[in-house]
């Protein structure tokens, strides 16, 4: 399980990337690199992390499914992901 400080982190990030999205694509179709600079770094989409929306565990991220692989197989086991069996791990 992840911290909360750390998930309320990236809900931060989040909402910078949504807040600065139009600006940034702006300077970068104008080549305004300098200005682009100037901005928040926390704003670049790529400083954001995925994370599994059950436990938001952050390494092992499945992006079909939104959960990591040990949510993912846990979920299998019990059969509540329609389509998928288990067979020799």
């Amino acid at each position: 399980m992840a911290k909360e400080s750390m998930k309320a982190r990236e809900v931060k990030r989040a909402k910078l990337v949504a807040k600065y999205a139009d600006k940034r694509a702006a300077l970068k179709a104008a080549g305004n690199y300098s200005d682009l600079q100037k901005l928040p770094k926390n704003s670049s989409p790529v400083r954001m992390r995925n994370r599994c929306k059950l436990t938001g565990r952050p390494r092992g991220y499945m992006r079909t499914f939104g959960i990591s692989r040990v949510t993912f197989r846990e979920m299998a086991l019990f059969g509540k992901i329609p389509g998928v069996t288990k067979s020799s791990w």
